[in-house]
């Protein structure tokens, strides 16, 4: 009986030199995103971000995870890989900057069955743009390739950011009180939430393509659906500076029924007028497609708001021409009232 071959990682279906090809790919991307902190190159164990204490009489550190959950799926079946790091960057640094924080820096976790370096540099490549957007450096990651573990041409992406933020200066909603006005600003459509739901109505229900073109969306139904998260850390830092911002929730999964409330001390509700905003046109047909309950839209989807500030009614004015001047659209989209109820945080009037 002959020897078998010799085994190898590459016949296992790990390529460890594309994986290498890779790193040289997105080493000119992650070094785009680098701040006078950060005193390591990729590649390394760790990365290493000196923090400057000097800057803070008590520095108090922030940090958020998360994902882009199945709207990866739409990034598959387009083929375009090159904003869904925008997504991944969004949800972890808007989520650290309602606290009053500035992000830091950021880490992802890349795995897929089979790498394919030039399809990777495209992720790192929103990743990078998402880092440059928010201020924050992209010091380092993981990409793991575990064949038979995905389907083919599949990956997940997730990632962790940190921030920090002087301890008097967190945003935690304990000072906001009856009388204080509530701030929306637009999203730029589903965000990163909601995908599951809108890929069921639009695709099951209504057997729409991704290339249908809607009139009342005006452009292909993938390029609508794709379009990354906002990323709002810039604005509400420079909000922070000069205006009382007492309050603000990122809005994500449960909507804004779901996500304001979680910034209201127990003696306030948020009354919230519904016809105060415009809603993309991609809700209302949703809406109309799935025939889908006032509240669960409510619920599942921002339905045009990514972010919710609560601000004193005397700066109200001012704070809506800065967003303005920032080119943010925002939307006075309610106050603050009086709770007796703990099941009445929030009203949709």
């Amino acid at each position: 009986m002959g020897k078998e071959p010799k085994a190898t990682y590459k016949d296992a279906g790990v390529d460890i030199d594309a994986g290498n090809r890779f790193v040289e790919l997105i080493k000119p991307l992650v070094r785009a995103t680098s701040r006078p902190e950060v005193l390591t190159d990729i590649g390394g164990f760790g990365g290493l971000f000196s923090l400057h204490v000097d800057k803070y009489e008590k520095p108090t550190l922030v940090a958020a995870t998360d994902g882009v959950g199945t709207k990866l799926k739409l990034a598959f079946l387009l083929d375009k890989h090159d904003t869904v790091g925008i997504d991944l960057v969004a949800m972890c640094v808007n989520d650290i900057v309602v606290q009053g924080a500035e992000p830091l820096f950021f880490l992802d976790y890349l795995a897929t069955g089979k790498l394919a370096p030039e399809k990777g540099a495209d992720i790192v490549r929103g990743i990078a743009e998402g880092c440059k957007q928010s201020g924050c450096a992209l010091i380092g990651g993981e990409t793991a390739e575990m064949p038979g573990f995905y389907a083919d041409g599949e990956y997940d992406l997730a990632g962790f950011s940190v921030g920090v933020v002087d301890n008097s200066r967190i945003v935690d909603g304990s000072s906001i009180t009856v009388g204080d006005r509530v701030i929306g600003i637009a999203s730029s459509g589903l965000h990163s939430n909601g995908y599951s739901l809108a890929r069921k109505v639009l695709f099951e229900r209504m057997g729409l393509a991704l290339d249908a073109t809607l009139p009342e969306i005006g452009r292909p139904l993938g390029e609508e659906l794709i379009t990354p998260t906002r990323i709002y850390v810039k604005a509400i830092l420079n909000l922070l500076r000069d205006f009382q911002i007492k309050g603000i929730a990122h809005i994500t999964g449960g909507g804004v029924v779901e996500n304001i409330p979680r910034i209201l001390p127990k003696h306030c509700q948020a009354i919230i007028e519904k016809n105060s905003w415009d809603k993309p046109p991609i809700f209302e047909v949703l809406r109309q497609g799935g025939n889908i309950d006032e509240l669960e839209m409510y619920r599942t989807f921002n339905y045009g708001i990514g972010m919710v500030l609560v601000v004193p009614e005397e700066e109200a004015e001012d704070v809506m021409l800065r967003l303005s001047g920032l080119k943010e659209t925002a939307f006075p989209i309610g106050e603050i009232a009086k709770c007796s109820k703990e099941d009445e945080r929030i009203q949709l009037v």
